[in-house]
């Protein structure tokens, strides 16, 4: 998944907190609690994760090596 560096409206980093809420998306808990903890507060920053598509599967299959 690509995850973008920094929200696109506001400029603050996002994609060093992807790992930590991956893991908590993982253990079970909500996204919206998950992202809370993360310390995730802007609802700009939010829609960053929670409106990522992991395409990565549906591509491999199309790479040229």
């Amino acid at each position: 998944m690509i995850i973008p560096v920094r929200c696109f409206s506001c400029g603050k980093p996002v994609a060093d907190k992807f790992d930590e809420y991956s893991k908590k998306i993982g253990e079970g808990q909500t996204p919206a609690k998950a992202l809370d903890e993360v310390g995730m507060t802007r609802y700009c920053c939010r829609r960053m994760f929670l409106g990522q598509v992991d395409l990565l599967e549906e591509i491999l299959p199309y790479a040229r090596f």
